[in-house]
């Protein structure tokens, strides 16, 4: 097909310029989000379209609903390696091809769950406002949490997991793990159950699909599990942790601290996080280097460009 016969639906805003840039000198490409009515532009467009590009993010995605208003659609190119906020299953009913970037943000992400980590352990934001607030000429900042020889429990060693363990090796850190199956080829220490793994991290990593399957999966028995001396660490999805038992465990001192880089509504982040100095938090910013964003722009351009010429996909979901 040729490719300005190809038409594309950009579901929204949020995708990196490189990217918009490629698919509009590229495809004959609709914008969503700027349509007053988005409903009356669906019907009026919709038959037309041959792509979805989005993200996984809940603020993009594409529901069932969206799928089911494009009886052409083949194919949904997702510009991040998450995609639960995509329906699969509608998708594979009607055998749409969906895609995503894994792989190239691999090492951004694992980065910033190291960094959420440092800063909560080593108080790093709070001393920061500590300082520019004028008090250290009132007194001595309080002490922080060492993390060499401390345990880091990662739940979900997949590629990011593993990126994640490597780094914390590096400081002295002892890598525990939970998946769901064994994983012969790492030399870390495998837990049965996230409660086991709980119990015995100094510092608990979140690095696990988001979804239904997952939601909620760490609650209040997890983080009492991990204990008064303990840290919890989120750079897979906000929906895998009960917020409202996390602002608990925080309240009464069940859990150390948190670092945060997802939350369950975003871009909301309760005040009860916002206010508290043992919590950090970022605004969904793992993958968000120039770098790695511009590798999934890219990613992305070339799964739909590869789809459009009629060969496979580099990184197909479903």
């Amino acid at each position: 097909m040729a490719s300005k016969q190809f038409n594309v639906l950009i579901k929204g805003k949020f995708l990196p310029p490189r990217l918009m840039a490629n698919l509009e000198a590229t495809f004959t490409t609709f914008r969503l989000w700027e349509a007053a009515d988005q409903n009356a532009y669906l019907n009026e467009i919709g038959s037309k379209i041959d792509a979805i590009v989005t993200s996984g993010n809940a603020v993009m995605g594409a529901s069932a609903a969206l799928i089911e208003r494009l009886p052409n659609l083949k194919v949904i190119c997702s510009n991040g390696v998450g995609y639960d906020a995509i329906d699969i299953e509608a998708a594979r009913a009607r055998d749409i091809i969906v895609t995503n970037t894994p792989e190239v943000l691999n090492d951004c992400v694992a980065d910033l769950g190291m960094a959420l980590l440092l800063d909560v352990a080593r108080r790093v934001s709070e001393a920061d406002r500590f300082t520019r607030a004028g008090k250290w000429t009132q007194g001595r900042f309080p002490l922080s949490c060492k993390i060499g020889g401390k345990v880091c429990g990662i739940v979900g060693l997949g590629n990011i997991g593993q990126a994640v363990a490597k780094r914390a090796q590096a400081f002295g850190m002892d890598i525990h793990y939970y998946t769901p199956r064994s994983r012969p080829d790492v030399p870390f220490t495998r837990h049965e159950t996230i409660m086991s793994l709980a119990q015995r991290a100094d510092f608990l990593v979140l690095t696990l699909p988001g979804g239904a399957a997952t939601r909620h999966l760490i609650n209040a028995d997890i983080l009492q599990a991990l204990g008064p001396k303990s840290y919890l660490i989120n750079i897979a999805r906000g929906s895998v942790v009960d917020e409202q038992a996390l602002i608990q465990a925080l309240e009464k001192g069940q859990i150390a601290g948190a670092g945060l880089d997802v939350f369950e509504q975003e871009p909301q982040v309760p005040e009860a996080l916002r206010q508290r100095d043992n919590v950090v938090i970022t605004p969904h910013i793992a993958s968000s280097t120039e770098e790695t964003m511009g590798a999934m722009a890219d990613l992305v351009f070339e799964n739909l460009q590869a789809f459009a010429r009629g060969d496979a996909v580099l990184t197909r979901v479903v």
